[in-house]
């Protein structure tokens, strides 16, 4: 049988320099992506080709932070920028 009022105290590893700046730009980059997407879907002057161009960027920008990951960028940002087109200006 165990003890009476026993705990057992567990400790969070403290992150590692470099899992904090992912981190940090993975805040950084959903916050640009999501900006993207408010202008595209809020500005009512903005034109299809400025929105494309909007959208390039933002995907250069996030290969640049984060080099190799184009996978991950057409699984996750990609749908949601083409649903958005296709929202916006009736497109994809």
């Amino acid at each position: 049988m165990g003890a009476i009022g026993a705990t057992t105290i567990t400790t969070k590893p403290l992150a590692t320099p470099e899992a904090l700046e992912e981190q940090r730009l993975i805040r950084r980059m959903q916050m640009m992506m999501n900006m993207v997407m408010q202008v595209i879907a809020q500005d009512p002057m903005l034109t299809v080709d400025d929105a494309s161009q909007m959208i390039a960027d933002a995907r250069t920008a996030a290969l640049t932070m984060f080099p190799g990951k184009e996978l991950a960028y057409d699984l996750i940002w990609k749908p949601r920028f083409q649903r958005l087109m296709l929202e916006r200006f009736r497109i994809m």
